[in-house]
């Protein structure tokens, strides 16, 4: 994770919550009462965020101790306290919120990207993620599909080419698209992989006698067409399956042979982890 970058996030999202003052608690309690407070879970799930909520706390405070009792990707029950955290009450809760909004939704993710990871752990195939994420949190966003045992697709638009088919829709055909993407790298120098969608099994077809790619990813196929696609492309790129696949379908898709499974839904149709944070 780039800690530069997280770093002046973290002074954004506190600025956005703090203002000019956390105008209750300096009106109700005094400034040098000190306290405790738990994080109680309240579900079943995948514990993910603590290592960012220390750094919030320690932002805010950093004289505030923080004792620890799961780790990022442990499985939490009802009834668990995954921390204590001590020092000024105050700046506990000036940290509160934050703390819970990015710990419930990291472990949401987490949560979810397990369930789909348990459906196929026993075959070669692996889960991805998409770019289908929170503007300004996709880094915590992926970081907890990492954690709950899935991997990161790109990152955003820079660190790989992915020719998707509005691409080669502006482009007019595979063709120009493969032509103008190989001639670009070529005049960069830049090393980036290529993939490329398909809409059929004549977009497949086509692809494999142009060649040149890394990956082609097979997009709302269905499952007899990814395993058609799979036999036609043979090993000689990777293949990803994509576009509506669910934890009801997809072992089916895995059982396929496909490489990669990218899940839109892992970061962008999550419920959040039920966590609170309790004063005794």
């Amino acid at each position: 994770m780039n800690e530069k970058y997280l770093n002046q996030w973290l002074e954004i999202v506190i600025a956005e919550d703090l203002g000019d003052g956390d105008h209750t608690s300096l009106a109700c309690i005094p400034q040098n009462f000190q306290g405790k407070a738990k994080l109680l879970v309240k579900q079943r799930g995948i514990l993910a965020g603590i290592e960012i909520a220390k750094k919030i706390f320690h932002k805010i405070d950093n004289s505030l101790q923080i004792e620890t009792f799961f780790s990022d990707g442990k499985e939490v029950n009802a009834g668990d306290i995954a921390f204590v955290v001590a020092g000024k009450e105050i700046s506990i809760l000036q940290a509160e919120r934050l703390v819970l909004n990015i710990m419930q939704r990291m472990s949401g993710i987490a949560t979810q990207t397990n369930e789909h990871i348990e459906k196929i752990k026993d075959l070669p195939t692996k889960i991805v993620d998409t770019r289908k994420t929170t503007p300004g949190m996709r880094f915590l966003e992926k970081e907890a599909v990492r954690i709950g045992g899935g991997e990161n697709h790109r990152f955003g638009l820079f660190d790989m080419i992915l020719i998707k088919d509005n691409h080669i829709d502006f482009a007019g055909g595979i063709e120009n698209a493969l032509l103008r993407t190989k001639n670009y790298l070529q005049e960069t120098g830049k090393t980036l992989k290529i993939e490329i969608e398909a809409r059929n099994l004549n977009d497949v077809e086509k692809i494999l006698s142009l060649g040149g790619v890394n990956r082609i990813m097979l997009d709302n196929f269905s499952i007899e067409n990814t395993r058609k696609a799979v036999k036609m492309i043979n090993r000689t790129y990777e293949v990803e399956a994509s576009g509506g696949i669910t934890l009801e379908t997809i072992r089916s898709y895995a059982e396929c042979g496909v490489d990669f499974i990218s899940v839109g839904a892992l970061t962008h149709q999550i419920k959040s982890l039920d966590l609170s944070l309790k004063a005794f």
